[in-house]
């Protein structure tokens, strides 16, 4: 089957592990870099299982990133293998067709993001697929958790929603994951160590030359950009923090890398814009020395094994992204730089980012007021929300970025429903109902802004190690 579905001879040594673990009726926590090969731990088995079932059963895949199944899923069906997916990018009408070929047993994958199992049209067609659900995968799991770095409430219900579809053999996925994510992830699925066992890559990566930098202005960022740009021939990458300022050094970054070819990508350019940087970066071969300026944006599902370095212009806002990002380099195994560069004036945005991402219990009332008033019949997105509240007089806290997660928390909260994506990826949402003042804890709100905050820490404590791969081993505890 790997060979007929997947055109590989052989699988590597820890997913031959985790397959084992799965078709054998053990449930799972994997823990890989991405680029590694996550994916197949949980296709291959599902096709599998679904094989020896006389070709009854699904393996249903919850994901949190819309484009990822969008592409994982274009992937498999390139190869012929019978997947889909739904989210709120799916037009209403395509979305109920795929959910009743679903029922029907049409589907060998299925993907979905977990806030669809609330959609009792989905849990009913779940329970109507022959032979049910075969093997339930969690991706980017640290989802789950309060102390991961991207909690989705969703998530938490997940080991409900597994109950509910009868405790089918689950895996657990995710490419960065603490020890206490770990544990809550197995908490929250119903498992613990003995019935969930850890199936975890390395986290060192001896081809990897971690380092970092203390810079004190632009000219020093540049010249640090080029002399790892000259060093390595190849592709790169260049991740900022902020669209601004990678616009702004984009010139600067060009002459100074010379012959190179500087390619930009980040969430404002059209889709189109996008797809053609996203192209070019990927057939880019060595002789090209392509060299890719990128926000975080860039990086989820990219499985270039040769890229030679990447640098952090901006440092990044935890641990766990500072981790996926340098492990982009050097997945041929061939020796790889990673340099990060740590500024004073790029800690104040990161401060900044937390406080945008954690608006205050006033604010999201304030918001909710507003769409209430304004919205209650139409959808609308971030500017939208940022206008009215500024022309209600409640401008104070609605710089920046506070707007898009004050809209994220509420939409989480089940109080806003997100209506699609638009050209850009602005998010559009719709009023679902009225928020109760008991939903927004200001207690966990500050709890989480001073767990964000510690996350920023442990950053900078990074950059001033002496020994970055220990401190990242030390980190993970792996």
């Amino acid at each position: 089957m790997l060979r007929e579905r997947f055109g590989l001879d052989a699988l590597r040594p820890l997913q031959a592990e985790i397959i084992d673990r799965l078709m054998g009726g053990g449930d799972a926590l994997v823990v890989m870099p991405t680029g590694s090969g996550k994916s197949l731990c949980f296709q291959l088995p599902a096709l599998a299982m679904r094989d020896e079932c006389a070709g009854e059963g699904v393996g249903l895949v919850f994901s949190p990133l819309i484009a990822l199944m969008e592409d994982q899923v274009a992937a498999l069906r390139k190869r012929g293998i019978r997947a889909a997916c739904v989210n709120s990018t799916v037009p209403k009408d395509e979305r109920a067709r795929r959910i009743e070929k679903l029922a029907r047993g049409e589907y060998e994958l299925f993907y979905a993001t977990p806030e669809r199992m609330e959609k009792p049209e989905f849990r009913d067609a779940l329970a109507r697929v022959p032979g049910g659900v075969n093997l339930l995968a969690v991706d980017e799991c640290h989802c789950i958790t309060k102390w991961g770095h991207d909690l989705r409430p969703a998530y938490q219900k997940v080991g409900a929603f597994r109950e509910l579809l009868g405790d089918p053999i689950t895996v657990a996925l995710t490419a960065t994951a603490t020890r206490t994510v770990r544990e809550d992830v197995r908490r929250v699925l119903g498992a613990d160590e003995g019935t969930m066992p850890l199936f975890a890559a390395p986290v060192d990566r001896p081809n990897l030359m971690l380092r970092a930098a203390e810079v004190w202005d632009d000219r020093q960022k540049i010249e640090h950009i080029a002399d790892v740009a000259r060093r390595n021939r190849g592709t790169g990458i260049v991740y900022f923090t902020l669209i601004k300022d990678l616009e702004r050094l984009e010139g600067p970054i060009a002459e100074a890398v010379g012959d190179r070819q500087v390619e930009i990508y980040h969430g404002r350019l059209s889709p189109d814009r996008r797809r053609r940087a996203y192209r070019r970066f990927a057939g880019a071969t060595p002789d090209d020395g392509l060299l890719l300026l990128a926000t975080p944006a860039f990086g989820m599902g990219v499985d270039k094994p040769d890229i030679r370095f990447v640098t952090h212009a901006q440092m990044p806002a935890s641990v766990e992204a500072y981790h996926q990002e340098v492990g982009r380099a050097g997945r041929d195994g061939e020796p790889s730089e990673c340099l990060l560069l740590f500024g004073q004036d790029d800690l104040a945005v990161q401060q900044e980012f937390v406080r945008w991402q954690n608006p205050t219990p006033d604010l999201l009332m304030r918001v909710m007021s507003d769409i209430e008033a304004k919205f209650r019949h139409d959808d609308f997105d971030a500017d939208d929300v940022r206008l009215a509240t500024i022309g209600k007089g409640h401008a104070h806290g609605q710089g920046g970025g506070v707007a898009e997660y004050a809209l994220v928390r509420l939409a989480d909260l089940g109080v806003l429903e997100r209506a699609g994506v638009q050209l850009g990826e602005d998010t559009r949402y719709r009023f679902a109902r009225p928020v109760d003042d008991a939903e927004i804890d200001p207690g966990d709100i500050e709890a989480k802004h001073k767990r964000d905050l510690m996350r920023l820490l442990d950053v900078v404590k990074l950059a001033r190690s002496d020994d970055i791969p220990g401190f990242v081993r030390a980190y993970f505890e792996l």
